[in-house]
């Protein structure tokens, strides 16, 4: 009976439109308690699947994934969602695209709304904040990127390396005095692991550390790269390309040419704009073709989750 019926079935069983029950599988606004009550009541008494039924409206696929970004504006998410799709597509996944916004709450309310719906499988762009507790029930079927937790599966950058590796190509170019703009500490891997690669770095071959941690943004680039230019300063390492394309900005307008920027990225906006930065691939790209093969692997049970770390390389 399951697989027969639809939403037609229920709406007709239930005593209402098709529209309605589209609602209450979708959770939407509009359904008073007591139909959402009704309808749900049918639907357990008839072992009906939500899924199945969402997974139909969006054009009879029964092999569905969720893919959660942070920002839908992210360089670097964007590079990794751009890969993942193709490897979802060819072995017959609908991916669809959520956006948490650096919220825990949002995506505990999306991790919920998708175990309802019993879709296959999630790939997550983790952040800090996020609680092991709420990732448990997807243990099996759930792929964190640029985080890692334990008993989950995880595709992870190597922050350290990407540092270090700009670090050394301009302390070999002669540059003593290298300053660092970056993320703050509550972001773990872009903004701690980074940051204490560069001090490290500078500890090691008794380097100055001149150094601001503003935040992600294009805006707090621009508007903080001041504060870490002395007149000694040579260089600049940006944690990211977007810090980076908002330090460049400052210093186009303060008509300063005889710094070099570097940045991790190697996004494909930093390089038609400005090819002179210097620049680090971690390996976004590498990273979401990667998750999308773990994912698939762990949901047709051929792998057990695993850790994977992307190599960067200078570019």
């Amino acid at each position: 009976m399951q697989n027969r019926l639809t939403i037609k079935d229920i709406a007709r069983l239930s005593g209402v439109g098709k529209s309605t029950v589209s609602r209450v599988l979708n959770n939407e606004s509009g359904v008073s308690q007591r139909t959402r009550e009704r309808v749900e009541a049918v639907m357990e008494q008839h072992g009906f699947s939500p899924s199945r039924s969402a997974r139909a409206m969006r054009g009879q696929s029964d092999k569905v994934v969720a893919i959660i970004v942070t920002r839908l504006d992210s360089l670097s998410e964007n590079l990794a969602v751009q890969t993942m799709l193709p490897a979802f597509y060819e072995q017959g996944y609908d991916p669809i695209m959520m956006e948490s916004k650096f919220s825990p709450q949002m995506v505990e309310e999306h991790l919920g709304m998708l175990q309802r719906r019993n879709i296959d499988g999630v790939v997550l762009f983790g952040f800090s904040g996020i609680e092991e507790q709420m990732l448990a029930p997807w243990q099996s079927s759930l792929v964190l990127m640029a985080r890692d937790a334990a008993g989950f599966a995880s595709v992870c950058y190597d922050d350290e390396g990407a540092i270090l590796t700009l670090m050394q190509r301009l302390y070999e170019g002669g540059h003593r005095h290298i300053s660092y703009l970056g993320v703050p500490h509550s972001d773990i891997t872009t903004g701690q692991r980074r940051y204490d690669a560069y001090l490290s770095f500078c500890k090691k071959r008794a380097l100055p550390a001149v150094a601001s941690l503003p935040g992600l943004s294009m805006k707090q680039g621009y508007e903080q790269v001041a504060a870490v230019l002395t007149p000694q300063t040579t260089a600049l390492v940006c944690a990211t390309d977007t810090l980076a394309l908002g330090a460049s900005k400052y210093l186009q307008e303060q008509r300063i040419d005889n710094l070099q920027l570097a940045s991790v990225g190697n996004t494909p906006l930093m390089k038609f704009l400005h090819p002179e930065i210097i620049t680090v691939d971690p390996g976004y790209a590498e990273s979401g073709r990667q998750a999308a093969l773990q994912l698939i692997e762990q949901i047709t049970g051929r792998s057990e989750p695993r850790r994977i770390t992307i190599p960067a390389t200078l570019s």
